[in-house]
């Protein structure tokens, strides 16, 4: 059951209506149904999901049957159908992150967190997720927390990771261990230096 009262109607503030029409413009004339992806997302940062009341607007808005929205909404697992806590924590669990130890990812972050998949904590700062591919296979195993790519986890980095959440600081982004992009482990083998073999 929900915990959560769904809104009768859902408006652009000011600001992101000017974003929205600017989206919208990007399209030629009857094409402006290509502008259903960015608006919900345009909606759920303004809100932070994507409610029944921003599908029938986002409808509305490009000329759309809300049912076409809402078949874009319920597709994509980017688009947060149900309120998330201020932390969305989503761990991979495809097959590469499961071969690097996601597995043992997930188990840190539902026991530091105290919930299981799907679940927010009572206080609504974590929402946890488990997701398919969120592309930095190479890196693997990797969660996003927000907008931000968590990489080459293990137990203990994603402990700390969270820790840091608790407290209110900002944990860096990107590879734990210090890679640089997607290197190989251990760094770069070519293109080291001008003139230099590997």
């Amino acid at each position: 059951m929900s915990n959560h009262s769904e809104p009768t109607s859902f408006a652009f503030t000011a600001e992101n209506l000017e974003k929205a029409k600017k989206v919208i413009a990007r399209y030629p004339a009857g094409r402006q149904q290509s502008a259903v992806m960015p608006l919900l997302d345009l909606a759920q940062r303004q809100d932070g999901w994507v409610s029944r009341a921003t599908i029938e607007a986002v409808g509305t808005m490009l000329e759309m049957a809300p049912m076409r929205v809402e078949e874009v909404a319920t597709f994509y697992t980017m688009y947060n159908l149900k309120p998330v806590g201020k932390h969305h924590v989503q761990v991979c669990t495809n097959i590469c992150c499961l071969l690097r130890g996601s597995d043992g990812v997930g188990a840190v972050a539902q026991e530091a967190l105290g919930v299981g998949w799907g679940e927010t904590t009572a206080d609504g700062m974590f929402t946890l997720s488990e997701v398919e591919c969120l592309g930095a296979c190479v890196n693997a195993p990797m969660m996003q927390i927000n907008d931000d790519y968590y990489e080459d986890l293990t137990a203990d980095s994603t402990r700390k990771i969270l820790d840091a959440l608790k407290r209110g600081e900002t944990p860096k982004p990107g590879s734990q261990t210090g890679r640089q992009f997607s290197a190989p482990e251990g760094g770069p083998t070519t293109l080291i230096k001008t003139g230099e073999k590997a």
